[in-house]
């Protein structure tokens, strides 16, 4: 069996729904220019070499539409004999992307594969375009199926005992920390700058475009504070706990890895920096999908033979703070939350959760703190909308 590494991890800046940085730009056009930048970062590899792309989309419709992955592939000049494949397991579609691509690296079906996700919530709202239920469906059966997600994070706050006062901290405790990176140039490393662009009107009603360089996370609220938090309401339920404060915020962005067979990192004389080395997913109760990572994380270090205390670091998706907080709570890993070993430099909460780059997002973000921190295992996990929890480990080279 070959080894699989990865030798580059890269990401787009997160950019704010509707408003931010990458707003008018479409997700094609942003993914290209990541992909080109991963490729850069390994000028050793002939792109001839590429066997295929996969990249992940929770909605692979419109803009990301007609196989987004053979898209990316032809529009960011790739050969033709480089194939393209889109897939997607909504919130965690990124790290699967990087998964699938490691077990066919793995069984030897394939020696090179860009690996990542994409996603343009502006564009491509949640739901994407019109959805159509089987009116046949015996809902009598499974009434949660297609529950809104909002609604299920106050499911988990309520039947969990998560207060609105914790939630809003670790949101207010995300801001901090995602702020104190950005301040520190944390993540210069990580993003490749992208060309975005906007459209304004003259003074003759004409539309014109102007082009800016889009590489900073913009959607971190700092200075936030508890009280202020504290007015919010929530547009979920009536008289209930999540709110913007203590949600992520919907997000634009993309994020790839290159990942090849070890064989021809050495051949090439290309530097590997990890590899993934065991990936689980586990399912929940639809109506209770945030608490996937409380499944998943402990499946995936038991197909390792590992436990938490093997773990020096977690990006853990912030979906939403209730969510969070119960899975670190039961897994007992609040001291390591507080210690720093969790989502170190702020979570979705700050930078964004760009549904089906998220996985990929994470993974780049994890990467580049364990090689800062000289770690040796790390460990990627999110929720998954429908009732699911992903979780990867990742091993430092």
């Amino acid at each position: 069996m070959s080894e699989a590494v990865i030798v580059a991890s890269v990401r787009s800046a997160g950019a704010r729904y509707k408003r931010g940085g990458l707003s008018e730009t479409r997700a094609d056009v942003f993914a290209i220019q990541v992909i080109k930048g991963l490729l850069a970062r390994v000028p050793q590899l002939d792109p001839k070499d590429i066997d295929d792309l996969i990249v992940g989309c929770a909605f692979p419709e419109a803009e990301a539409g007609m196989n987004f992955g053979k898209v990316l592939a032809v529009g960011a000049g790739l050969p033709e004999p480089v194939s393209g494949m889109t897939l997607n397991r909504f919130c965690s579609s990124g790290v699967q992307s990087i998964a699938d691509a490691t077990a066919k690296i793995r069984a030897g079906w394939s020696e090179v594969i860009i690996a990542g996700g994409v996603e343009s919530m502006t564009h491509i709202p949640m739901g994407g375009g019109i959805f159509r239920p089987d009116p046949d469906w015996n809902f009598a059966t499974m009434p949660n199926v297609y529950i809104n997600m909002g609604n299920t994070a106050e499911n988990v706050a309520a039947n969990h005992g998560v207060s609105r006062e914790d939630m809003d901290k670790f949101g207010m405790e995300s801001n901090r920390r995602a702020y104190e990176a950005i301040k520190a140039g944390k993540f210069k490393e990580e993003i490749i700058p992208v060309t975005a662009y906007k459209y304004k009107k003259d003074k003759n009603g004409k539309r014109i475009r102007t082009e800016f360089v889009f590489d900073t996370d913009d959607g971190v609220r700092w200075p936030v504070n508890l009280q202020d938090m504290g007015k919010l309401k929530s547009p979920f339920k009536q008289g209930g706990n999540v709110t913007a404060a203590n949600s992520s915020q919907m997000t634009d962005g993309a994020a790839f890895s290159l990942v090849m067979s070890a064989e021809k990192a050495k051949a090439i004389g290309v530097k590997p920096i990890a590899k993934l080395t065991h990936y689980a997913v586990a399912g929940c109760k639809p109506e209770e999908m945030g608490v996937g990572p409380r499944y998943a994380i402990p499946k995936v270090l038991k197909l390792a033979g590992l436990t938490t205390k093997d773990i020096e670091l977690f990006e853990i998706n912030e979906a939403f703070a209730s969510q969070a907080l119960y899975c670190i709570r039961e897994l007992g890993l609040e001291d390591r939350l507080n210690a720093g070993d969790i989502n170190p430099n702020g979570g979705a909460i700050a930078l964004g959760h760009p549904l089906g780059c998220t996985g990929a997002k994470l993974t780049a973000q994890l990467l580049h703190e364990m090689k800062r921190r000289g770690n040796k295992r790390g460990i990627v996990s999110m929720c998954i909308g429908g009732g699911m929890g992903a979780a990867a480990i990742f091993e430092m080279l």
